[in-house]
Formats: C-alpha cells, sequence, structure tokens
C-alpha cells in the first residue's frame, strides 16, 4: 500500500505560516463581527465571541488531524481531507469577501484621518473633530448579506451541485467530413474521479443521462481515478454500463498513472498502473496508448488518434503525438482524444503538417467554481489555461473541452457543473 504523507521541516514551516495567514484573517474579520454586535447586550456579544472563536478553533484542530493522517490508500482519511476543503472554502471565501468590505472601509478612514489631523495643524481655531471614525455597523452587515451569498453557493455546491448534471450539445460542420459520418453523435465524459464519489444513486443517474443520449460511440478523456486504481473498485459495475453501438473508447488523464502517490517501489506503481488498465477492459472501455484506430461507417472511415497524458506547467508528458499518428492518412477525417488541453494549444493547433479537424480534451473541471449564464462565462480556471470548458476553433482546428463529471479536492461544485458533452458532426 502507499504511505501516509511524511512532512519535512520545510513542509511544516509552510503549514505554520499558513495557519498564522488564517489567524490574521479571523482576527481581522472580527473586528467587523464586533461592530455588528456593539449594540447587543454583553451576553449577546459574549456568546458571538465564543461561537466565532470556537469554529475557527475546531478548523484549524480538525485541518492539522486531517493533513497529518491524510493517506492516499485510505478512503476514510481523504473522505476527512475532502470535507475539510469543503469546510475551508465555506468558511474562509465568505471571510475574504466580508474583509474586503472591512479594508475599503479602513482604507477611508485612514485617509480621512490623514484629512482631518492635517486640517487640526494647519486650522486657525481647532474643532473637535474626531481623528478615526468609527466603524459603521451598517458597513459590516453589509458585508455579512454580500458575502452570505457565496456561503449558500458553496452549501448547495456540496450537497446538490456536485450532481447537477448539465447536457451540452453543440454541433461542428466539415467541409471534409465523410457523408456517411452527417449526424454522427459523439458523447464525451471526462474526469470521473471515482475516488471522490461517496454515494452511488447519482452517479447511475448520470450514466443512464450519458446512454440515454443514444450516440453512435462513447469517448473518456481521463482521469479515472484521484490517485490509485482501487479506487474503482465500488464503481466497475456501475461505469461498464455505459454503452454505444460502436463502443467506448478512453485515455489517460494526469490522475491516472499514480504520479501523486509515494510508493514504497516502482513494481509496486506498476502494479496499480496495471490493475487500472485491467479496470477499463473489466468496463469494456478500449483504452487507447498513443495508438491509433479507423472508425467505420456504411463503407467509409474516419481515424481516432488515443493520446497518453501530455501537460503543459508540470504536468505529466506521456503522450506522443508521433507515435499515436504512426500510419494515419495525411488526407483522413481525425479525432484526437488528448486529456489535457494545454497539448491541442502546443501541438495541434498551428500543427500544418498533421491536420488534426477535432480534439476532445478534460483536465481544467472549470475550476468547479465560475459564473456560466447567457452573456457570462467565467472561471478562476481561465487565468491558467484559455480554454477551459467548451468549443474552441483555431486556423479551422476544433477543441472540446469537458467541465468533467467528478470533482476533486472541493468535494462540490458551484455555477461549473458537471458535464456529458454530445457532439454531433455535420457535413458543411
Amino acid at each position: 500500500m502507499s504511505k501516509v504523507i511524511a512532512f519535512d521541516g520545510r513542509a511544516i514551516l509552510g503549514f505554520s505560516i499558513f495557519f498564522l495567514v488564517l489567524f490574521l484573517i479571523d482576527l481581522y474579520v472580527f473586528k467587523g463581527v464586533k461592530t455588528i454586535f456593539s449594540t447587543s447586550s454583553f451576553p449577546v456579544r459574549r456568546v458571538a465571541t465564543w461561537v466565532y472563536w470556537s469554529v475557527n478553533a475546531a478548523f484549524i484542530i480538525l485541518s492539522l488531524y486531517a493533513v497529518f493522517s491524510f493517506s492516499y490508500s485510505n478512503r476514510q482519511a481523504t473522505s476527512m481531507f475532502a470535507f475539510m476543503a469543503a469546510l475551508f472554502i465555506l468558511l474562509y471565501i465568505p471571510k475574504l469577501i466580508f474583509g474586503v468590505f472591512l479594508l475599503t472601509e479602513d482604507i477611508y478612514r485612514l485617509v480621512r484621518a490623514i484629512g482631518v489631523g492635517t486640517y487640526k495643524l494647519v486650522a486657525s481655531s481647532p474643532a473637535p473633530v474626531e481623528l478615526f471614525e468609527s466603524r459603521r455597523k451598517f458597513v459590516s452587515q453589509f458585508a455579512t448579506i454580500v458575502a452570505g451569498v457565496p456561503f449558500l453557493s458553496i452549501l448547495y455546491g456540496v450537497f446538490k451541485g456536485k450532481y447537477n448534471y448539465k447536457i451540452h450539445k453543440v454541433e461542428v460542420a466539415f467541409k471534409d467530413l465523410p457523408k456517411e459520418f452527417d449526424g454522427f453523435k459523439i458523447t464525451q465524459l471526462s474526469d470521473i474521479h471515482s475516488g471522490s464519489f461517496t454515494d452511488p444513486e447519482p452517479v447511475k443517474h448520470a450514466v443512464k443521462l450519458a446512454n440515454s443520449q443514444g450516440s453512435d460511440i462513447i469517448f473518456f478523456t481521463g482521469d479515472l481515478v484521484n490517485s490509485i486504481a482501487d479506487e474503482m473498485d465500488p464503481w466497475v459495475d456501475v461505469f461498464k454500463e455505459l454503452k454505444a453501438p460502436m463502443g467506448v473508447y478512453s485515455i489517460f488523464g494526469n490522475h491516472d498513472y499514480g504520479d501523486y502517490v509515494k510508493w514504497y517501489s516502482m513494481d509496486q506503481k506498476k502494479a496499480n498502473l496495471d490493475k487500472l488498465i485491467g479496470v477499463h477492459k473489466q468496463m469494456d472501455f478500449r483504452l487507447m496508448r498513443n495508438e491509433n484506430l479507423k472508425l467505420e461507417k456504411n463503407g467509409a472511415t474516419i481515424e481516432l488518434i488515443g493520446l497518453e497524458n501530455w501537460g503543459r506547467g508540470g504536468f505529466s508528458k506521456y503522450g506522443d503525438l508521433k507515435k499515436a499518428m504512426e500510419g494515419t492518412d495525411p488526407k483522413s477525417f481525425k479525432i484526437l482524444l488528448s486529456h489535457d488541453p494545454s497539448h491541442w494549444e502546443e501541438q495541434v493547433m498551428n500543427n500544418n503538417k498533421d491536420h488534426i479537424h477535432l480534439t476532445f480534451s478534460g483536465h481544467t473541471h472549470g475550476m468547479q467554481f465560475g459564473i456560466e449564464v447567457p452573456g457570462i462565462k467565467f472561471s478562476p480556471v481561465q487565468f491558467r489555461y484559455k480554454r477551459w470548458g467548451g468549443l474552441y476553433e483555431e486556423n479551422n482546428r476544433y477543441l472540446y473541452v469537458n467541465r468533467g463529471l467528478g470533482f476533486i479536492g472541493f468535494p462540490g461544485r458551484v455555477g461549473i457543473w458537471p458535464e456529458i458533452t454530445v457532439v454531433t458532426l455535420r457535413c458543411a
């Protein structure tokens, strides 16, 4: 089995600084909390203070326990870690928003104090003007209301949003698509992260939704697990129900290789990957590892290329596009499965030698946070990935980035819902 994570002096120092920053945030926000209860009776103020600091102390104690007991092979420990991630986001995003209002007011109070102090120095008749104004109660009250919106949204995301499956349907037209494939339907799933699931019923519902789209073929674009193959043990029979007339084709994502686990030996790591390969076979997923094959319909063919993970910015680069395309016809219509959209940007988007018409990726999850309503499409992940969710086109090459079916780290989704993609190919 994999080891419980061991921490060196640098890691301990990092955690110490992290918790110190949290304490300073708590201390600063408490100033606003005191303002809200400033006119309340003493017992009420005392209870509010006790509750505020008790919650913060409990969070830090539980966080320390979760960090130092974390093990990739212990599902109870990883569930505890996910719970603490949710609690951290639930507590500190509203606090940061609340703190922005306090900071804005404090900047105003400081600027005003400088103005008043200067006036007192130069005025011929000193006026009894207060140098520093007291905090305004209504500012803290308004900040509480505003901070309450993300608080409630995060609660929804943890309990309901992570299973709020959305079907995204798009049509893409190509001049050189064989006419036999006009209307060809593809269902794409990505980033299942089975180690994060706790409730089988909504997951079974997702599989039924995917099957109900009536697609000709299903693609899975990586990250079946969070860390180890054992995570799939309870879910093999669930995902084995995914069916399509032309089959289910899959690739690996960065989480599937076991790279984020401290193994006792390389043989143990290899055994884990071998087990995951076996899981794909058990589910009747045709796993593609830097290879290609032909999809045939009514005598016509298109080529499907399956790439191992290749990611920019420190992510593993097992993918070999040259190897994956060996034997392909330069004039054929090509579809690529590549987990990380940064690979499309680096090796596909401007590749004039090998024209790949359509690429399916995942990986970003849309950061599981954001806003997608008519006219607004935003997620913080866009500061790292320019193409993070939906359909993109460049140089007559298309990329579709699936927002993921599962979740990891934060056990929820807010605004960026789990996705089942249906792409229909059309002749232009």
